[in-house]
């Protein structure tokens, strides 16, 4: 599973997940901007920056790693990360630390030299495991549990957690964090189609089509009161879910026929790659 590009989409979408995995309480805490940003004339990126409101200069900057595997120089890298980008950019706040490990065995030891830095408030270490049966977490904390939950157990950790969505999410945010979960399984079971795994989470055609992905790029179809044609919606529904498509497959999609692209829109969500809609037009043509 592409741990780091998950936790980076998810961040992206919900900064605010960072500072409550954290138990970071910052009063008028709105605003934040998760990036990722690379550190000029050197090889070090950053996984993650949360950036508060230029207003709120009493909030910190937050630097976020997320470390998955064991790396005996993490430390050293890290922390010549954040103090390269002080030095570049000579930010006006303060700043703290969030790094996210699986457990608490992929920690390597940063004692010898960062025993300092690693005991004060400015570094906070989470390990996920300890996350895992924790009963009354939010929505969003559940959602980091679903990452790290055995395979075996997702799929009922997922069914759990999509009850809990539709009994306490508000009716204009449902549809959002059903994505998500649905999104997290597709990492997690990269053998399974999408469709295999919406059945299996018990999804029917009405909640796919409330989901915040259709709801935003069928909302763009629709310009001054005009409904813009199929083939256009169809394909930036694939440019959003598969990225930049090249011109033969775009000639291909928009000579189809009408029953050919009400085929392609019936399967475009099983695609998980521009592979699966090549194969898919090369079939269908």
């Amino acid at each position: 599973m592409k741990t780091d590009t998950l936790f980076y989409r998810l961040f992206k979408n919900a900064p605010e997940l960072v500072l409550e995995l954290a138990k970071l309480d910052y009063t008028d805490a709105k605003g934040y901007r998760f990036s990722s940003e690379e550190i000029k004339q050197t090889a070090f990126r950053l996984d993650g920056i949360l950036t508060p409101p230029e207003d709120k200069t009493h909030l910190p900057i937050i630097f976020i790693e997320v470390q998955f595997q064991p790396d005996q120089h993490f430390y050293s890298r890290f922390f010549c990360e954040i103090f390269f980008y002080l030095h570049q950019n000579k930010p006006t706040q303060a700043w703290r630390a969030v790094i996210i490990y699986p457990t608490h065995k992929t920690e390597t030891n940063g004692n010898l030299h960062y025993a300092e830095l690693l005991e004060t408030e400015r570094v906070k270490r989470i390990y996920l495991e300890d996350l895992i049966d924790a009963p009354s977490n939010p929505i969003g904390l559940q959602l980091i549990q679903l990452i790290v939950v055995e395979e075996k157990n997702a799929i009922k950790k997922a069914q759990k957690l999509l009850n809990h969505i539709k009994i306490h999410a508000n009716q204009e945010t449902i549809a959002y964090w059903q994505e998500w979960v649905e999104t997290i399984m597709v990492y997690k079971l990269p053998k399974l189609s999408r469709q295999e795994i919406q059945e299996m989470l018990g999804y029917n055609d009405i909640e796919l089509k409330q989901t915040q992905f259709y709801q935003d790029v069928f909302s763009e179809g629709v310009q001054e009161g005009k409904l813009e044609g199929e083939s256009t919606i169809i394909l930036r529904i694939l440019k959003r879910r598969l990225g930049p498509l090249n011109e033969k497959t775009i000639l291909e999609i928009q000579t189809l026929n009408n029953q050919q692209l009400e085929a392609l829109s019936d399967n475009l969500l099983d695609f998980s790659s521009k592979n699966d809609l090549d194969n898919w037009l090369e079939q269908n043509q």
